[in-house]
């Protein structure tokens, strides 16, 4: 049956139709908007998979070339295995607001897969993706908690905007995308211009009620056309089994919970539940994972409660109290740029590295034109910083997204790239981690580039806020570690300076957070944000006046467009051989704008100086020192600037008449000359014996006849034979 089901969003009509395309899917459904048009498929696997403790969801989003008229600019022109970062960033936004809707207890391998079928460059497809991955789950058999829904949030000339088109983005001083049920928010993800804490606030839920239409017309399709869902071995707590661990291990629970560092927490932790297993001897036989299970449960709801009802966390702070704080800067010697950045037992060693336009990396997409980054950011997570022994592996989901927040955080606060012609890129190696990675990676970013010298207009620093919410009990948590962002229900990033905020990122475990709640959260999020700057303005309060020693310092000059190929030469001849001869790297943009970059500051004069000469406009009335690099019989053409030359005509090779041109002149000579004129076709003429003394008695040039009225030189007049 095709059923397709439509609302109005900015003025647009948003479509999801399910029945044509894909019918084999557990759900499929088509979503349309504008030109853009996303097909999204949710599919459950028949065989359950025995024996694990974790959801097995899986959730790819991808841009296909073909989308916007385009073949893929790799060498086997095909979408390649591996997705590009847009495309994991993505398949992550939809993946954190489904995830904690799917049933626990679920163990069919279910995958959402995205494909963009057609972009218009105009209307982004992630957020269609994301209300169609919910629209997908809730008609297929696969069962959901939904529907959820998402929109993009702008503000342009101080209005909110609802998926703002690609026009709109661009003047829009915030970029939200909010994922949200009929009664709560259950995404956030996005960035501002250092927008107040009240406007993001309200730009959420500007979002939250734009989205419910999408919310009905999802209800309308799955009453329509959603199929029965699948009945599953729902887990049943063994009552009796929780209760003898939870005697056995009473004890051993507090002493976890009163164990404030994080890797004795954790060895404490795996010595109660070694000891509880043994204590129970054969009755724990074949069910030491169940046993375990108990042990992290008791553990968690002692945490929780302890917040609840005491008011106290698990390394003893209070509700606001950010962890102990140490910066450095300049720690790593040959780095343009370096930071060291710690909180409690969360460790960030930050680089900063000053690159050149050769530099910065390409970017393809199939929803706006290429465009080339010169800002990069890269997250690092090595398993020692955990304690854990592991093989290294390529970034994964959760970096890329680590650093693509750093990245959106940090980006509000550079220089404009004319006043600062570098290509950037910082790396984050986490060193340690108990929580918040990403922000001590958005701090000591902050705190590498002042130390490399980059002009930031301004320091930033991020923060995690929790929440544990039990009924009517609600405690929201500043700078959240590790076991808090694992057992709580809210992992609230915010990123900002002391004027505003930067970009956020929330993850919501719970059904939802009203708007209270967030408010709170956005608050204290401040006073922690503006806590942690004060301690990074105690290392380095303003970015240094001079770039490191070690990093390249690019002079920046303009040359006339017509005279870019002066110094590419045929196959970029010329301009590889000024940059063997001098050291230099040289990038020319199609703009005329020339960098010359050199750590040594005489290779780069002396590049400067070669690309002054290469494009320098030939004078008239100047005096050059020419090479001689061809004879003809009327006369010799000179080289007086690289790539540049004129012709002395044999008349003005010297005052008395010449015979031959090489009764003077040489190919190889080296000559000077002077610049009589030059055409409007560019021609050169140049004289020898304008430079010579005139020898005594010699006519002097107004008493010459003019050059038509002097006798033919012999055999000129003489008739062609044929």
């Amino acid at each position: 049956m095709i059923k397709k089901v439509s609302t109005t969003i900015n003025g647009l009509d948003l479509s999801i139709e399910t029945g044509k395309i894909a019918k084999q899917a557990g759900g499929a459904v088509m979503v349309t908007y504008g030109e853009t048009v996303v097909l999204v498929t949710a599919t459950g696997d028949s065989n359950m998979r025995e024996g694990i403790d974790f959801l097995p969801l899986t959730v790819d989003y991808q841009e296909l070339s073909y989308a916007a008229g385009r073949i893929p600019g790799n060498f086997f022109r095909r979408e390649m295995g591996r997705p590009s970062e847009k495309e994991t960033l993505t398949s992550r936004l939809i993946d954190r607001p489904v995830r904690p809707r799917m049933h626990k207890g679920w163990s069919y391998e279910t995958q959402i897969i995205a494909n963009v079928y057609s972009a218009d460059r105009v209307n982004e497809p992630d957020v269609l993706a994301l209300t169609g991955a919910s629209a997908a789950l809730c008609i297929s058999d696969v069962p959901f908690d939904g529907p959820i829904a998402g929109v993009r949030v702008g503000r342009v000339n101080g209005e909110f905007v609802v998926n703002p088109t690609a026009a709109q983005r661009a003047e829009s001083d915030l970029d939200l995308i909010v994922a949200g049920s009929r009664d709560a928010v259950v995404m956030v993800e996005g960035g501002a211009e250092l927008v107040p804490e009240d406007v993001v606030l309200e730009g959420i839920w500007f979002g939250h009620a734009s989205l419910q239409p999408l919310l009905d017309i999802q209800e309308e399709l799955a009453a329509a056309v959603g199929k029965p869902k699948r009945e599953y071995n729902k887990p049943v707590e063994d009552t009796e089994l929780k209760a003898k661990v939870s005697k056995l291990a009473a004890e051993g629970v507090k002493k976890v919970l009163a164990t404030a560092p994080k890797l004795e927490r954790y060895g404490i932790k795996r010595a109660v539940k070694k000891e509880v297993v043994a204590a129970m001897g054969e009755e724990a036989a074949g069910r030491e994972g169940k046993v375990k299970d108990i042990v992290e449960d008791l553990v968690s709801e002692g945490m929780r409660s302890m917040i609840l009802e005491q008011g106290r966390r698990v390394d003893g702070r209070d509700f606001v109290t950010v962890r102990p704080i140490s910066c450095e800067v300049g720690i790593l010697p040959r780095t343009h740029g370096s930071a060291l950045f710690t909180r409690g037992e969360t460790q960030a060693i930050v680089t900063t590295t000053l690159g050149t336009s050769g530099d910065e990396q390409r970017i393809e997409s199939v929803t706006k034109e290429d465009s080339f980054r010169d800002f990069l950011l890269h997250y690092n997570f090595p398993p020692f910083c955990v304690g854990e022994a592991k093989m290294l592996r390529g970034p994964g989901r959760r970096e890329i997204g680590h650093g693509a927040l750093a990245r959106r955080s940090l980006q509000k606060v550079l220089p404009a790239k004319e006043s600062f012609p570098y290509t950037i890129r910082v790396v984050s190696d986490i060193t340690e981690s108990n929580g918040s990675s990403s922000m001590a990676s958005v701090c000591g970013g902050s705190l590498s580039m002042m130390d490399a010298g980059v002009p930031l207009s301004r320091a930033v620093a991020g923060v995690a806020m929790g929440l544990i919410k039990e009924g009517d009990k609600t405690a929201v948590l500043t700078d959240i570690v590790g076991d808090e962002d694992h057992l709580g229900d809210m992992d609230f990033k915010v990123t900002g300076s002391a004027e505003g905020i930067a970009a956020v990122q929330m993850d919501i475990k719970i059904s939802g957070i009203n708007k209270e709640v967030m408010a709170q959260a956005l608050a204290q999020a401040k006073d922690g944000r503006l806590h942690i700057l004060s301690k990074m303005a105690e290392a380095i309060t303003q970015p240094r006046g001079a770039i490191s020693n070690w990093a390249p310092r690019i002079t920046t000059i303009k040359i006339p467009v017509e005279r870019i190929k002066d110094i590419i030469g045929p196959g970029g001849k010329i301009i590889r051989g000024m940059q063997m001869e001098t050291g230099a790297k040289i990038d020319v943009e199609d703009d005329g704008t020339v960098h010359v970059a050199a750590v040594d500051g005489e290779a780069g004069d002396k590049a400067l100086a070669m690309i002054k000469e290469l494009t320098q406009d030939v004078e008239e009335g100047a005096v050059y020192e020419g090479t001689v690099v061809k004879i003809m019989d009327f006369g010799a053409f000179v080289e007086i600037l690289p790539g540049r030359d004129g012709l002395v005509h044999i008349s003005e090779l010297d005052h008395h008449r010449v015979r031959a041109v090489t009764d003077v002149l040489k190919e190889g000579d080296k000559v000077k000359v002077k610049v009589l004129g030059v055409d409007d076709r560019g021609k050169v003429r140049l004289s020898r014996k304008a430079l010579l003394p005139v020898p005594e008695g010699a006519p002097q040039d107004d008493d010459r006849p003019p050059r038509d009225d002097r006798p033919p030189r012999r055999g000129g007049d003489r008739p062609r034979r044929d």
